[in-house]
């Protein structure tokens, strides 16, 4: 199995198109046919030894927001400060999405309060371990899934393969730092830190080696235990709520049987004739 972590794969492909040029105006079928190209690529170029590609994407209202409401607070305010259209590059996204659902061979798994990660780690927990499964994604936050034997991990955008020597050691260590881009604090800073710009207390690799060898996650009374918990739940990829699990199954086994007889009909409606003739590659 191949799983495309889908907004990364858009958005790499919408930077490159508008380049330095971040308040130029998108061209919609440019990029439609750059995405689509995309994974064109990447089925041909893996689908041999990993067989069917499936589309995990980011939706709304996302389940970690909803426990800590300070979870990715920052981006829609660096996103209006951007020369950057991000109304017309979302409503370009997500058409393109829904382009991908009803024309293509591929499943696409899309569930309400779930993030791309969400679904990406219940397909690979879910995964029986003899079928191998590749990651398409630069997101390091899946070396935590890199305990699985079958997994491997391709990031796309620079071309390169992710590896890691010891996963466990790498979540432990990445929720104890937290993730600044997620708005995440590290265990020593307070949840709104980012929010009202206060700087994170340092966090040495001394003091992570300390809290780590402690065990911090089982000290109900250590003054971090609460932190700890905090950024566990919000990083660590086995702390996916049930029911978003079983919905993500739910809708990935509900696509079977999907074919290629809405692709010639959609490539001709949308006057994609270079990759007409790669049809077969889909």
């Amino acid at each position: 199995m191949i799983i495309v972590d889908l907004n990364q794969v858009m958005l790499s492909n919408l930077l490159m198109q508008l380049g330095n040029h971040t308040n130029a105006q998108l061209e919609e079928n440019m990029v439609r046919h750059m995405i689509l190209n995309s994974l064109r690529s990447y089925k041909t170029k893996f689908g041999s030894k990993y067989g069917e590609m499936v589309i995990a994407c980011d939706n709304t209202n996302y389940w970690r927001k909803q426990v800590f409401p300070y979870y990715k607070a920052n981006r829609k305010k660096n996103q209006e400060k951007s020369e950057m259209d991000w109304r017309s590059i979302f409503e370009t996204m997500n058409k393109i999405r829904e382009e991908l659902k009803v024309y293509f061979p591929y499943r696409v798994v899309d569930i309400e309060s779930a993030e791309a990660d969400d679904i990406i780690a219940t397909l690979v927990e879910e995964a029986p371990s003899t079928e191998d499964v590749l990651i398409l994604s630069g997101d390091k936050d899946f070396i935590q899934l890199h305990t699985y034997q079958f997994v491997k991990q391709y990031d796309p955008v620079r071309k390169k393969w992710i590896t890691h020597e010891d996963p466990d050691r790498y979540l432990l260590e990445h929720v104890l730092k937290g993730d600044s881009g997620d708005g995440i604090p590290n265990v020593l800073s307070s949840d709104n830190c980012f929010v009202v710009g206060d700087r994170q207390k340092p966090l040495t690799q001394k003091k992570i080696d300390a809290l780590i060898e402690l065990d911090v996650q089982d000290k109900f009374d250590h003054p971090l235990f609460v932190n700890y918990w905090r950024n566990r739940k919000l990083i660590d990829l086995h702390y996916i709520p049930k029911e978003i699990k079983e919905k993500i199954m739910e809708s990935y086994q509900g696509q079977t049987g999907k074919g290629r007889e809405k692709l010639m009909n959609y490539f001709i409606a949308k006057k994609l004739k270079n990759l007409m003739e790669s049809i077969g590659e889909f």
